[in-house]
């Protein structure tokens, strides 16, 4: 079978996540990490309001037995989606997504350490390759990132995310869509405290152009692009699945030139190519055998 309806969802899916930080810009009158608490208030409600229409119940079983890992993992999602979306606010879309998207390298870094797995040693030119492309992407070479502080910000929320990839390795016998319910309410439950601190105590709610962004932000790029995402991975081939993912980074890197018109230098697109190459090559390596 082609699945191609499959194939469509998982590419639109990838699309819309791309795209978040370009949106993210438009936001003008609450901070960044008000934003992220909406996104993940209304992204569960939409899932859930997704399962009933389909007259599917969540796995409550399922979910008590993974409670702990599941509440790991979405403080782990709640953390990135903070650095993540304060990088997007301090430097360009483009170097952001780049920093966040370290988070594949890290995995096989940390892979070692925390799941007793030996480190193929066919990966470290990958690792290699990823790191100098992250010192050019930051713009060491003569690079115009705005402020520095927002590369460290980017490659702290690839580190959480690298954290929920470990998390969700924990993850047994649970669907997708009751996995990622929980991560998103336990995403909210992260931010909630962190939001009212940053702010006095208080939510600040989105008026105008910014309601409606948010809004979007919350029902389209995270409830619909997460339940397009689950359908298209539930029968897409994992090595289709691993390939079109990296469309995610690119379309934020197009974004970020085409319609932000945010400068990268020719060393910035050098490191670009260099940390999607070594991501790419590093996930689609067939696993050595033992011996």
């Amino acid at each position: 079978m082609t699945h191609h309806r499959e194939r469509i969802q998982f590419i639109a899916s990838t699309v819309l996540y791309g795209t978040i930080g370009m949106f993210l810009r438009f936001v003008d009158n609450i901070p960044s990490e008000a934003v992220a608490l909406y996104r993940g208030l209304i992204g569960p409600v939409f899932i859930l309001l997704w399962r009933f229409l389909k007259k599917e119940k969540p796995d409550i079983a399922a979910i008590r037995r993974n409670i702990f890992w599941l509440l790991i993992s979405g403080i782990g999602l709640g953390l990135n989606w903070i650095f993540l979306f304060a990088a997007y606010v301090k430097t360009t879309v483009a170097i952001a997504s780049l920093c966040n998207y370290m988070a594949p390298i890290l995995v096989i870094i940390f892979t070692p350490l925390l799941l007793q797995e030996k480190l193929d040693k066919r990966k470290l030119p990958c690792i290699a390759a990823a790191l100098v492309g992250i010192i050019l992407v930051s713009g060491v070479f003569g690079g115009h990132v705005g402020d520095p502080v927002g590369v460290i910000l980017g490659l702290a929320g690839a580190v959480c995310y690298a954290g929920n990839v470990f998390c969700n390795r924990k993850l047994k016998d649970i669907p997708a869509l009751d996995r990622t319910l929980m991560q998103l309410v336990f995403c909210a439950a992260t931010l909630l405290p962190y939001v009212l601190i940053r702010n006095g105590g208080r939510i600040p709610f989105p008026t105008g152009r910014s309601f409606w962004l948010v809004l979007m932000l919350g029902v389209v790029h995270t409830g619909i692009a997460y339940c397009l995402f689950f359908s298209g991975m539930a029968v897409l081939p994992v090595q289709t699945i691993s390939i079109l993912s990296y469309l995610e980074p690119v379309i934020a890197v197009f974004c970020s030139a085409i319609f932000l018109h945010e400068p990268l230098s020719p060393f910035g697109w050098i490191g670009a190519a260099l940390i999607l190459l070594a991501a790419a090559v590093s996930e689609l390596m067939p696993e050595r055998q033992p011996a």
